[in-house]
């Protein structure tokens, strides 16, 4: 088995750690560090790691400043809650960036939105 440990730089990690959560439809915890933490699903899989701009010195998450955050990068999710988890999309930002639609490629249900920092969140149905 092989699994991806997709790292985002975040401004604020125990913020995007609760949006993340709430998103997702998870209790409450905060991050294992000021500077990074993992949003893990209840098998323990790792769903998605936040780090801290310019924490450690890792060349490309020095500073959101040397590009923009998102480009060329699309968080994809399929969740098994899809009514709910559009629900709680609502309660977090404004406006989705693409509203509830079915993808004639896959035939799924689909919505986005961007998190705190701007990357663009793709949720999908699992069914």
């Amino acid at each position: 088995m092989k699994r991806t440990w997709t790292i985002i730089g975040v401004k604020d990690v125990r913020s995007s750690f609760r949006w993340y959560q709430t998103l997702f439809g998870q209790p409450e915890t905060a991050p294992a560090h000021d500077y990074f933490g993992q949003i893990c699903d209840s098998d323990g899989t790792v769903l998605l790691c936040l780090h801290q701009w310019g924490a450690h010195e890792h060349p490309p998450l020095m500073s959101p400043d040397h590009g923009k955050p998102g480009n060329g990068l699309l968080l994809f999710f399929r969740v098994d809650d899809f009514d709910m988890a559009l629900s709680r999309a609502r309660s977090l930002v404004p406006v989705l960036a693409e509203e509830p639609h079915r993808n004639p490629s896959t035939g799924t249900m689909e919505f986005a939105l961007r998190d705190p920092d701007g990357y663009y969140v793709m949720i999908s149905a699992l069914s």
